[in-house]
């Protein structure tokens, strides 16, 4: 309980934190890559904290963990897939979980995708927040929202300032903000605030790109539609209503998965468990209650 530590395997410090005391497990996958665990900090309030114990994590190179330098050829290993589903199973040891819930939000639900497919014998439910099930479908539909938001220039000028790699120029993050108020954080005065940046930008550029609308990381590529009808846990996939990912592929997943419930965030974005956390909050409830009481159906 509380904050601690985790000492891995492999040398390196994660921070965990785990609130709440009831019967009910929750691990939290943050976003990013390189995000932190704070966008789950209300997490136990918010659900009951004699009702579900929540605990997450910050992986490995994020703000409060340990930071390696990736610069260095013997890092490189840790910028990997294969690494970070490694180290959600061992800090899944580590907090002593089984018969849990595993909620992933962004690329943490690619990544809690992943491990319901190599270790769902541990889950006994799973959450996907804001996450398909391939990048391809993505990235157009990041192309598409930019297209319908923005001016032919304006999009022109953000395409030229990408090739050129000009990253700082103060118009292209004035088009940024516009994109993000749009479709990522719609109210930004209910998240969370820091001084300084958080965002662990040397994991998050190599995986995603420069921004959310910029897909060139190594992610590209990553798909798993031939084999997401193998998660048969109950599954809730929640997004917001204006969310960056395809709300189309969140109706075909649910049509996949053996047992699934769909439910859009009203006037959420891709964080739209702080856009709207009373509606996000009520919808993640009713599942776990329904879960727990065996009284799951898919809609």
């Amino acid at each position: 309980m509380g904050t601690r530590l985790l000492q891995l395997k492999n040398g390196h410090r994660l921070f965990s934190r785990t609130v709440g005391h009831g019967p009910v497990k929750l691990l939290c996958l943050h976003g990013g890559p390189g995000g932190t665990h704070e966008e789950f900090e209300n997490f136990a309030a918010e659900l009951g904290e004699d009702r579900v114990q929540v605990s997450m994590y910050d992986q490995l190179g994020s703000f409060y963990s340990d930071q390696p330098d990736y610069q260095q050829p013997e890092n490189k290993k840790y910028l990997t897939l294969a690494y970070f589903l490694s180290e959600l199973e061992e800090v899944r040891q580590q907090l002593g979980l089984d018969q849990f819930y595993l909620l992933g939000h962004s690329w943490g639900g690619l990544l809690a995708q992943e491990y319901a497919l190599k270790y769902g014998d541990h889950l006994k439910g799973l959450v996907v927040m804001s996450m398909i099930d391939n990048i391809a479908e993505y990235t157009v539909n990041i192309n598409q929202l930019r297209a319908q938001t923005l001016t032919a220039d304006q999009v022109s000028y953000m395409q030229g300032i990408e090739k050129a790699g000009a990253f700082d120029d103060p118009e292209y993050h004035r088009l940024v903000d516009v994109l993000d108020k749009q479709f990522v954080v719609r109210h930004p005065e209910k998240s969370y605030h820091h001084l300084v940046p958080t965002t662990a930008t040397p994991v998050y550029n190599y995986f995603q790109g420069n921004n959310e609308f910029v897909m060139v990381g190594t992610l590209n590529g990553w798909d798993r539609r031939q084999d997401l009808h193998k998660i048969t846990v109950p599954t809730l996939l929640t997004f917001g209503e204006y969310d960056t990912m395809p709300l189309k592929t969140a109706r075909r997943m649910q049509q996949t998965l053996p047992q699934a419930r769909l439910v859009l965030t009203p006037d959420g974005g891709h964080g739209h468990s702080m856009d709207n956390p009373q509606a996000f909050f009520h919808t993640l409830g009713q599942y776990l209650q329904d879960v727990e009481n065996n009284q799951f159906t898919a809609y």
